[in-house]
């Protein structure tokens, strides 16, 4: 990435969109035209002067090599847009990594000087926090209130648990069909108080059974799972002084009680796997996958934005970090911190080995061992091919090895969306890899590659 020939592709520019609109106003303004005095250094740094409907240019500058440990880009634009990246800042990334980019239209130079003055002011801000980080006295000040803090939520935690036991039993005394007659609004009162007893994660897994009756046939039986995975929880959470401490910490994170990174940073090579962002009335959580191409480790990141904002953390797909993660506590916990980085991302051709689908549902298996609630386990297929199933399912498809024996299905969700047809457009009939989500209804494919050398290819 600090070499003028490394460049990053369309779409991990227009990866970092915080919307369809940016997209496409952003790819308009990715050609030369509009733009003139642009230019980008050896340290990461991209600027350029973008004509708009004033008198004076927009001054837009992206600092690629992401200095102050937050991953992605930062950018600054003069002009009055209040999504990160605006379109200007997508445009000049676009004309960087395009053909007028490689011709001549973005050179090597020095950054002028408005330009320079923000960056230096980025070094600065980050300098200083580091400083501020290092110094003693960042422990708690008062050990002993934090703790009786800590009890005083564990007991809200525990009254709250009470509460949803018993409204589990009410329900099973009165049978599958009064949970179809009362509706939505019985479990959105019960996840109120799941928040009300400072337990987010029971409120979120509480307001999930409030869609089930109208989920289609057979949704009994999903509600009885759900609602026995619940009274696990439950369990979980009365007994976690009798548990392993890692299956406790797992409980604790389910619940919903915030918890830290901890343990000794690992450093490697990280391969950007998959992004993709999940958004309800309040919150956007966007989910990063990473490949650590010397541990073999796979990681979670995630990060939030308000509610119609993109989270800040951005790495589109197909690039690599060299950087330290650090993990978080639980058994079969993938979550971890982005510590501090060595330098910019970079576009790579590297891939992770693939496993067969057998090897797949195998491991997510072993997986809910540990940890009873999993959705799903990442996982890359190797050598696998997008098949449609026949019969009563025939809007169905499914991942088959190439080499034949097993396949996998593809989860519902994830057929209905065109990254789907583009996996399919992808293969054309030949083996690709595909990194996803393995899970209890199939598997979600994030990203593909071709057969043999080829960039990553995003497909959510």
């Amino acid at each position: 990435m600090t070499q003028q020939g490394a460049r990053w592709t369309a779409d991990q520019v227009l990866a970092l969109a915080p919307d369809a609109p940016s997209r496409k106003a952003g790819s308009k303004l990715g050609v030369a035209g509009p733009w003139s005095e642009a230019g980008s250094s050896g340290e990461g740094t991209v600027w350029g002067l973008c004509k708009g409907s004033g008198s004076k240019p927009y001054q837009t500058v992206v600092d690629i090599a992401d200095i102050t440990g937050a991953a992605g880009p930062a950018y600054k634009c003069s002009c009055p847009s209040r999504k990160f990246p605006c379109k200007h800042a997508l445009g000049l990334l676009l004309l960087w990594a395009g053909e007028d980019g490689a011709a001549g239209a973005v050179p090597d130079a020095q950054p002028p000087a408005w330009a320079q003055e923000w960056l230096a002011g980025r070094r600065k801000r980050a300098e200083t926090k580091r400083t501020s980080d290092a110094a003693p006295g960042s422990a708690p000040v008062d050990p002993e209130a934090a703790r009786r803090r800590a009890e005083r939520r564990a007991e809200r935690v525990t009254a709250g648990v009470t509460e949803l036991e018993q409204r589990l039993s009410d329900l099973l005394r009165g049978g599958m069909a009064s949970a179809e007659q009362t509706g939505y609004g019985l479990w959105e009162e019960t996840a109120a108080r799941m928040v009300d007893a400072q337990a987010p994660g029971l409120a979120a897994r509480v307001r999930e059974l409030g869609a089930i009756p109208s989920s289609g046939p057979g949704w009994p039986v999903r509600m009885l799972e759900e609602c026995a995975l619940l009274h696990l929880l439950d369990q979980g959470w009365s007994h976690r002084d009798q548990l392993p401490e890692a299956l406790a910490a797992t409980v604790r994170s389910r619940i919903g009680l915030p918890t830290s990174a901890a343990g000794e940073p690992v450093r490697d090579h990280w391969l950007v796997l998959a992004q993709y962002d999940t958004a309800d009335s309040k919150l956007t959580t966007r989910r990063i996958w990473l490949y650590g191409a010397e541990s073999g480790r796979t990681a979670l990141l995630l990060s939030y934005g308000a509610a119609g904002r993109a989270p800040a953390l951005a790495l589109p797909v197909g690039l690599a970090l060299d950087a330290e993660l650090t993990s978080y506590p639980g058994a079969g916990q993938l979550r971890a911190d982005l510590g501090e980085q060595f330098g910019a991302p970079a576009p790579t051709a590297a891939r992770p080995p693939g496993v067969r689908t057998e090897q797949a549902t195998h491991r997510y298996g072993e997986r809910l061992r540990d940890d009873p609630w999993l959705d799903s386990w990442p996982v890359t297929l190797g050598e696998v091919i997008p098949t449609p199933l026949l019969g009563p399912a025939s809007d169905s498809w499914q991942l088959a090895d190439a080499e034949g024996g097993t396949a996998l299905p593809i989860t519902p969700s994830a057929a209905a969306r065109a990254g789907l047809w583009r996996l399919v457009s992808l293969s054309g009939g030949a083996p690709v890899t595909v990194f996803g989500e393995c899970g209890h209804e199939g598997f979600t494919p994030l990203t593909a590659w071709p057969r043999g050398v080829g960039e990553a290819v995003p497909l959510c």
